[in-house]
């Protein structure tokens, strides 16, 4: 993605920016009930992406230790307690969703 320095998002002080994210973070793990498969398919990201973006960003733990990080609690549990099998639909949705994602 571009970084316009111009862009109000990047003069937003890092400390506001944190604790915006952690917001984020801690409604995605109260709200469990909003599958990652449906998030993919409306936005175009969930909670995996995240994790990948604080990896991205710097995080110093595995792919595991990110998502446990992002999810609140191991990625097993996650599955185990959490996700529900993904519909043909919802696949389809997220496909065409990603699908947006990709930048000239």
């Amino acid at each position: 993605m571009d970084t316009n320095t111009n862009d109000p998002l990047d003069q937003l002080d890092d400390a506001v920016a944190a604790a915006a994210f952690r917001r984020l973070v801690r409604h995605l793990q109260h709200r469990h009930d909003a599958q990652n498969i449906d998030l993919m398919g409306l936005s175009g990201f969930c909670r995996n992406c995240l994790a990948d973006w604080i990896r991205d960003a710097g995080f110093a733990g595995d792919k595991a230790q990110a998502r446990e990080v992002i999810h609140g609690m191991p990625m097993d549990e996650w599955k185990a307690t959490r996700q529900t099998p993904a519909t043909e639909e919802q696949l389809a949705r997220m496909k065409a969703s990603v699908a947006k994602n990709q930048q000239d």
